[in-house]
């Protein structure tokens, strides 16, 4: 067997949790064959190891021959996915569907029409049910093919019927295709470079999706998944631009479209996880305190509904989104020591989850942690997480994570006295910057102020750090420079450094602030 296929088989019994894998030695043992013991004990093989070792599985059981292996492999791999499929079957309505189509298909191939029809209806209604339309378009062309094969008095009527549905459904397909297709467009755009990082950036992704959203002339007409792909396409659309006001109001439109069809929460898990995600981003972004902390109590209460089944995916799609909010929480009102409180947990979840987790996310979470460090004063532990990133070779994925972690990781460098080693890094980091075309005017004032520092006396610092807040306030309202400060809120560390107290104080008297002002909630 290939090794990418081993991989796979390693991964998906390491997957499995205690009932998965009671229920396939209970499914194994229904077979009673030669073949089922010996597959069975290549399970039991592969499950006690920690990482796959094929020598150890031959020396373990004398049953099985080295030429056997290769196809014992392969067969196991296929047992363990019918398995899991008989076991998900009542709670994954998709599943069920596709079952009962089968089960027609075999009536068919028995010339039992009849028994056939009536499956078929029984699995379009489910699919309606469920707003699965490419299902129901699968049903439907199964259901002409039987007509033709079965002639009844009621054709006549029943091909009128079919021909309407499969038109309308046809149509439903297309149209949620199309934005689906762009919203999927869009949040490749968004890993790629992250947010729009000039004028250039901003018009090629506006002339982008100009050019590809054709909204609908009535969007209450529209079926759910529209509502949904057409909620995406613009979520992803104003968080790359950084219209974060309008990101909110679509995130909010997200999340109230399943709230609404409350069916679609436990059906559609996931997506209403990935809503609730983008809805406490915005919102994080915009720094509506209050707004923020409910919703985050609401994603943590999720849990407790009994009505949503919480299979692996939304399990650790749940945990992900929780964890990065939790930090973000701690972030917007300035607690960095009581965040430090999550560490263990999260990494617990990275290791729980690596087989899992993409990149993408992996390196998130190292550069919330290590800004989590840098907030409390732990600058070394700071510096352990930012190089997690910085060693991550693949900088095509999220290079603003990548850019903002060198800066990061050059201001920790100046906290604990590295002045050498910051002198020879800033110059590494303007190569990094302007190959990446990610040199910004924030970013270009950071690094010249630190490349100068050396040369500056002590007693001439704290000038020199009002002077470079000064040139940065000047700069927070433009919209191709605000990124920087999302992404390192270098002017509450300058801040700081001025009034010489701790940078979590600064940002936790701007929090209470803010909650005093009484800011109002974006409009939806």
């Amino acid at each position: 067997m290939p090794k990418q296929q081993t991989d796979h088989l390693f991964q998906l019994i390491k997957s499995l949790s205690k009932s998965e894998k009671r229920n396939f030695r209970l499914y194994v043992n229904r077979m009673r064959s030669g073949e089922g013991a010996k597959f069975l004990q290549l399970f039991d093989i592969l499950d006690k190891q920690e990482e796959y070792n094929e020598k150890a599985v031959l020396e373990k059981s004398k049953d099985i021959k080295p030429q056997q292996l290769s196809n014992l492999k392969a067969h196991l791999y296929k047992q363990l996915l019918k398995s899991l499929r008989l076991k998900q079957v009542a709670s994954d309505p998709e599943i069920s569907i596709r079952e009962t189509i089968d089960y027609a298909r075999v009536l068919y191939n028995k010339s039992l029409y009849s028994q056939a029809l009536k499956l078929l209806e029984k699995a379009r209604l489910q699919a309606e049910n469920n707003q699965r339309h490419i299902l129901k378009m699968e049903i439907i062309e199964f259901e002409k093919n039987v007509e033709m094969q079965y002639i009844t008095k009621s054709l006549d009527n029943r091909t009128d019927e079919l021909i309407g549905e499969s038109l309308e459904t046809a149509h439903q397909i297309a149209s949620s295709q199309k934005y689906s297709n762009l919203a999927l467009k869009l949040y490749s755009l968004y890993l790629k470079i992250g947010s729009a990082r000039n004028k250039k950036d901003m018009l090629a992704v506006s002339s982008f999706f100009n050019s590809r959203f054709e909204p609908p002339d009535d969007i209450s007409k529209c079926s759910f998944y529209e509502k949904l792909h057409i909620y995406q396409s613009y979520v992803w659309y104003y968080y790359i631009i950084q219209d974060f006001l309008m990101c909110y109001k679509y995130a909010a439109k997200w999340v109230e479209l399943f709230r609404e069809n409350r069916g679609m929460i436990s059906l559609q898990t996931d997506m209403y996880l990935k809503g609730m995600n983008n809805l406490l981003g915005a919102l994080h972004m915009l720094r509506y305190h209050s707004k923020f902390e409910a919703e985050l109590e609401h994603l943590k209460g999720l849990t407790s509904d009994e009505s949503i089944s919480f299979n692996d995916n939304n399990t650790m799609l749940y945990y992900m989104f929780s964890y990065t909010h939790s930090i973000n929480h701690h972030f917007l009102e300035g607690t960095f020591d009581e965040g430090l409180m999550l560490v263990d947990d999260i990494s617990h979840f990275i290791s729980l989850y690596s087989r899992n987790l993409d990149n993408h996310r992996v390196l998130v979470f190292y550069y919330k942690l290590a800004s989590l460090y840098f907030g409390s004063g732990d600058f070394r532990s700071a510096l352990r997480y930012v190089n997690y990133v910085l060693n991550y070779k693949d900088i095509s994925l999220r290079g603003d994570i990548h850019s903002f972690a060198r800066l990061l990781n050059l201001v920790t460098h100046f906290e604990l006295g590295n002045d050498e080693l910051v002198e020879y890094q800033v110059k590494s980091t303007y190569r990094f910057l302007s190959k990446m075309e990610n040199l910004q005017e924030v970013q270009r004032y950071i690094l010249d102020f630190l490349r100068r520092l050396r040369q500056v006396r002590a007693d001439q610092l704290k000038d020199e750090f009002v002077r470079l807040k000064d040139k940065l306030m000047g700069l927070e309202s433009n919209p191709f420079e605000k990124r920087a400060f999302l992404y390192l809120d270098i002017i509450s560390w300058l801040e700081s450094k001025i009034e010489e107290r701790p940078v979590q104080d600064v940002i936790r008297e701007k929090a209470l602030k803010e909650r005093q002002s009484a800011r109002s909630y974006p409009t939806k």
